[in-house]
């Protein structure tokens, strides 16, 4: 294991963010692979909890802290420095860690934007009040976010597919839990 890094449990409100992949230049920095095409999350907290990576080689057990001196983006992924990851072979024993970020360090979203982890499990009604099931995830279709929605039909799984637009989607409530949309059950 690394000196320095910290055992640490994870945040009750703990979400995976991104994972790193491999040492970026000499000087202790890494490349990671965000989730997210807008790594916010990795920029916004100082604070990263790790977990070993689910396959090959255990470096550290986990979790354990990084306290985050630098993360930015870089071509098409982001590249971080740490505290206690002082060259690039303590880097590469990073390798495939998985990054998980408190959700309350999250940056605020601007007025009509939601993280998408906090859509998931929403109940989703229509104007008239039926319910049509619960969002299960989100997809990315390039021009627009696609709500994936499950629901039970005659006694079996089913899902139905809602454009994340404004033209369907009327409110979202998320202390409520619930998003309203112009939608129908047979749609």
């Amino acid at each position: 294991m690394l000196p320095g890094l910290e055992a640490a449990e994870l945040p009750a409100d703990a979400i995976e963010v991104g994972r790193i992949a491999d040492a970026w230049g000499i000087k202790g920095w890494f490349k990671v692979l965000p989730y997210s095409a807008h790594p916010e999350a990795l920029f916004s907290s100082k604070r990263w909890y790790l977990l070993p990576a689910e396959k090959g080689a255990k470096t550290f057990v986990g979790p354990v802290t990084l306290a985050i001196r630098e993360a930015k983006e870089h071509s098409d992924t982001v590249v971080a420095w740490a505290q206690d990851v002082p060259d690039r072979n303590a880097a590469e024993l990073l390798r495939g860690a998985r990054i998980f970020v408190a959700r309350s360090s999250f940056p605020s979203p601007e007025q009509d934007e939601y993280y998408w982890v906090d859509l998931i499990g929403l109940e989703v009604v229509n104007r008239e009040g039926v319910a049509l099931g619960s969002v299960r995830e989100l997809l990315s279709t390039g021009p627009q976010t696609v709500l994936v929605i499950s629901y039970e039909q005659d006694g079996k799984p089913a899902e139905r597919m809602i454009p994340f637009v404004s033209a369907y989607v009327d409110d979202v409530d998320l202390a409520a839990r619930r998003i309203r949309v112009d939608w129908q059950p047979d749609y």
